[in-house]
């Protein structure tokens, strides 16, 4: 399996895009990431911003707190155009809400890497790589 991130951390939501390789049901990758991610979320809240915690309160039964939305979207990338369309608008993303005027500029973008075809210092890998 290869997981291949470029996060843009939005405000109010995170794109990812990913790949995974070999018999491994998409689903139990995501639903791995998303649990692994709220136990760091928080952990971080519990030690650095114990208030905030409460924001997110679960009513539901199953959780104490709840992190994600349920059923977030995900779209199937299956060939290069889609791709393509797919990575521009993640780039853009913090560019339409006003974080920054360039893609690169955003410090949580891949946007950089891309443009300088560089991801040796990164957890990243290049899409075609």
């Amino acid at each position: 399996m290869r997981i291949v991130p470029i996060p843009i951390g939005m405000d109010n939501h995170i794109h990812i895009i990913w790949q995974v390789k070999g018999d491994i049901d998409t689903s139990e990758v995501q639903k791995q990431f998303l649990e692994g991610c709220s136990k760091h979320i928080k952990k971080d809240l519990e030690i650095h911003h114990p208030s905030v915690l409460a924001f997110f309160k679960s009513t539901q039964k199953d959780r104490a707190y709840h992190f994600w939305k349920r059923n977030g979207r995900s779209v199937e990338l299956y060939d290069d155009a889609i791709f393509q369309q797919k990575l521009d608008y993640i780039h853009f993303n913090p560019v339409k809400a006003c974080l920054c005027t360039l893609p690169e500029e955003y410090i949580y973008s891949s946007a950089r890497n891309y443009l300088e075809d560089n991801f040796s210092d990164s957890l990243l890998t290049h899409y075609r790589g």
